[in-house]
């Protein structure tokens, strides 16, 4: 028989990508569990002006509990979760942290796993091996198991280093039935549109990948969205928009020539972290230009399901020569791609396959092709 669970996940925002780049991976991982029969039951703070920002409403395939950020509430949070067959924290929920990071280890219980859902591995391994002190850093053999949604073997292999049980990444996938082609829309046409917030460690590549492409392809016309970039000095063919709500990143897909993805500094030293963006997009058919990272073609492959440029002149170089059916035939190509390896229902079973939960018979995948 196969088993169902009540599983407490505590992260950012279901609810909101307002300022929560990770909001379309859990949306796309809850949703794909719950499918599976697993009972989801979400919390978030009531932080950053999410919930004055939402772009859903409470989905019917989790029962989201927002908390106000104060440990009250988040010890109440805790209390409610210790009914959990499993209970997962999140990397950078915002509020609380620390607490936590500690609090939900003391739900552990016979038939209870606990279990780090790093993020951003990169990142909270860099800041782990800059500070032998940081609080995280003994807790982290305690956990049952350590997922992440990125980084491979190098951040398996680091997590490992630290005493981790067990690391496993669990990649960014596509929610057919979120993000498809659609039907493009004017405001958002473009030869070449990138989405993203405005962060430290991902403007100086936003700088050279897309402003000064722009800058080298003044003939062009780039599209530029997301939160933060309203003060930033932008070439003149660039049009801002910004933050776009996920309501409507397929139309934002479908309407450009070719859609940009650049990563974060630490995800592309690490490489193997594609963003969620770049299966979004992909789902919707759209031609997709990326910057360099290692571990590219284990997802698509280059040139012919993606493009790959080392350096803004590089993509100036790629939109002077592609043509409309080039694109066409790249963005058909990515979302066959996706479609048969990269979808949410993939990821749920690889979920389950990883805590070692048996079908009795595994039902097709919808939507996906064999």
């Amino acid at each position: 028989m196969s088993v169902r669970l009540d599983i407490a996940f505590f992260a950012s925002s279901l609810v909101s990508s307002y300022w929560n780049g990770a909001a379309t991976y859990y949306r796309g991982m809850v949703k794909a569990l719950n499918d599976l029969g697993h009972r989801i039951t979400f919390f978030e703070p009531d932080a950053y002006e999410r919930q004055s920002h939402r772009d859903m409403p409470d989905p019917e395939w989790a029962s989201v509990v927002v908390y106000r950020p104060t440990l009250d509430d988040v010890h109440r949070s805790l209390s409610r979760a210790a009914r959990a067959d499993l209970v997962i924290k999140a990397s950078g929920v915002g509020v609380f942290d620390e607490v936590l990071e500690r609090e939900v280890l003391s739900l552990k219980r016979p038939g209870t796993q606990v279990i780090f859902w790093d993020v951003d591995a990169p990142a909270t391994l860099e800041r782990v091996r800059r500070n032998p002190q940081d609080p995280f850093r003994p807790l982290i053999p305690k956990y049952d198991l350590v997922l992440t949604y990125g980084g491979g073997l190098p951040v398996v292999e680091r997590y490992r280093a630290l005493g981790a049980r067990d690391c496993v990444p669990i990649y960014n996938a596509l929610d057919p039935a979120t993000h498809h082609p659609v039907a493009p829309r004017p405001r958002f046409r473009s030869q070449l549109s990138f989405l993203g917030n405005r962060l430290p460690d991902r403007e100086a590549r936003v700088e050279e990948y897309f402003l000064k492409a722009a800058r080298l392809f003044p003939g062009g016309d780039f599209l530029l969205a997301g939160s933060g970039w309203g003060d930033k000095e932008l070439p003149p063919n660039v049009r801002y928009l910004g933050h776009l709500g996920t309501a409507e990143h397929n139309a934002f897909n479908c309407s450009a020539g070719a859609v940009l993805n650049i990563c974060r500094d630490s995800m592309a030293e690490n490489g193997f972290s594609p963003a969620t963006r770049v299966f979004e997009a992909a789902g919707a058919g759209a031609c997709i230009i990326t910057d360099c990272w290692t571990g590219i073609e284990q997802f698509f492959a280059p040139g012919r399901e993606i493009l790959v440029a080392d350096s803004g002149e590089a993509v100036a170089r790629l939109l002077g020569e592609l043509t409309r059916e080039r694109c066409a035939a790249i963005g058909v190509n990515a979302y066959h791609r996706v479609s048969a390896q990269h979808t949410y229902a993939h990821r749920a079973r690889q979920f389950e396959e990883i805590l070692g939960i048996a079908r009795d018979k595994a039902p097709a995948l919808a939507g996906v092709a064999p």
